[in-house]
């Protein structure tokens, strides 16, 4: 019996393409890759790199925030914590949750001091956190975003802490000058607990914006005021009523009955998952009026309203927009 003979195989690294009327009679030859460079990389061993990553970390997070190897600024930001710790804990709800969609980032200054101004609803100041992410995540510089809060965020234990870490102030007009001269991109809700505590009744309809503190503050420094709508955040925990006697009794602005909360208890507290639209307006230039401008209630005025009328005009769009609050 004839040994057999092995067929001849061709090379590992090219395939020989027979000439055909499709390729016009002449020969090509198509280099293929058989095996990748190294060794083959196996499920397990793609789970164990990512956790050795994850612990290599987690360790290096523990001996900077122990050897207290980590810068903070005079407002006391950390931007060690928010990047490792502040901004990864919030993106799952930001892009899984909300399904936030950021549109206008174009708007926002590469640099340099400006302010901008967000309408406020939500029952829970929510709307401020995802305001802070979308600006890092989406802006080509990953610009920190300080929001100007109010004191009752400087007053609750754990809170304040994390949002003094996360470059947050008080909403004092000193602290927001001194903010907006050093450079920094600021953020203000000028309808405060009147805008996130309203009803669900009133939803989209801003309330009023103070009397106008953001436009001194902006005329002042001379900083563009930026208008952004913000969409999705008022269906998160529709407010039926408000239990003033307990609200008063616990020290809170209100305290809200929502379809779920009190009811089903801590539940009760999960925000619903609508579809969130984060819009940046045109800059409203401020520099032109000059800082005396700041002392003239007329002038304040005229800025204050022209900032509103285009955030209410671009809420408005949006809703026209939107075919269901939980689809987008």
């Amino acid at each position: 019996m004839e040994p057999l003979v092995p067929f001849p195989r061709a090379p590992r690294s090219t395939i020989a393409v027979p000439q055909n009327e499709s390729n016009g009679g002449s020969p090509h030859v198509y280099r293929e890759t058989r095996r990748r460079r190294g060794r083959r990389v196996s499920l397990g061993g793609l789970v164990t790199g990512h956790l050795a990553a994850g612990v290599r970390g987690a360790v290096d997070f523990a001996r900077r925030r122990l050897t207290g190897d980590y810068p903070l600024d005079e407002f006391g930001l950390d931007e060690h914590l928010l990047e490792s710790l502040i901004l990864p804990a919030l993106r799952p709800l930001s892009r899984l949750w909300f399904r936030v969609q950021v549109a206008g980032i174009e708007n926002l200054p590469e640099s340099g001091g400006a302010l901008i101004v967000a309408n406020h609803a939500g029952v829970l100041p929510l709307d401020g956190l995802m305001l802070q992410v979308a600006v890092h995540d989406h802006h080509p510089g990953h610009r920190a975003l300080r929001l100007l809060a109010a004191d009752l965020v400087f007053e609750l234990p754990i809170v304040s802490a994390l949002a003094r870490r996360a470059g947050h102030t008080r909403a004092c007009p000193t602290g927001a000058e001194r903010l907006l001269r050093t450079g920094e991109l600021a953020g203000v809700f000028p309808e405060g607990f009147k805008g996130v505590g309203k009803p669900y009744r009133a939803r989209y309809k801003l309330q009023r914006f103070g009397r106008g503190g953001f436009a001194s503050v902006a005329l002042k420094t001379g900083v563009p005021l930026i208008p952004c709508s913000i969409v999705g955040s008022e269906e998160i925990y529709p407010k039926l009523a408000d239990l003033t006697p307990l609200a008063r009794l616990l020290g809170l602005p209100y305290f809200p009955v929502t379809p779920l909360f009190p009811h089903l208890g801590v539940l009760g507290a999960i925000p619903l998952p609508s579809k969130w639209h984060i819009e940046f307006g045109e800059p409203i230039p401020t520099a032109t009026y000059g800082p005396q401008a700041a002392d003239d209630p007329i002038t304040m005025f005229e800025v204050s309203d022209q900032v509103r009328e285009t955030i209410q005009h671009a809420l408005y769009k949006r809703l026209t927009q939107r075919r269901n609050p939980f689809a987008g």
